[in-house]
């Protein structure tokens, strides 16, 4: 199996968000990378839909 193609700047960063060692990182295979990127990212913005729907219900508040 070949090394994922991304710079060393990538990886250390990818490795430290998704907590895994670089030498893990670099030899995982495509598809599992990408399935914990998705799940990162829906993860991150999680909370930032939860902040929309508090001013949503204050707008609601202020309406009344």
């Amino acid at each position: 199996m070949r090394p994922l193609q991304i710079s060393a700047e990538t990886a250390v960063t990818l490795s430290k968000k998704l907590g895994v060692p670089i030498e893990h990182l670099m030899h995982m295979p495509q598809h599992i990378l990408m399935q914990k990127l998705a799940e990162l990212a829906k993860e991150e913005s999680t909370p930032a839909a939860d902040d929309s729907d508090v001013s949503t219900d204050q707008d609601k508040d202020n309406r009344l």
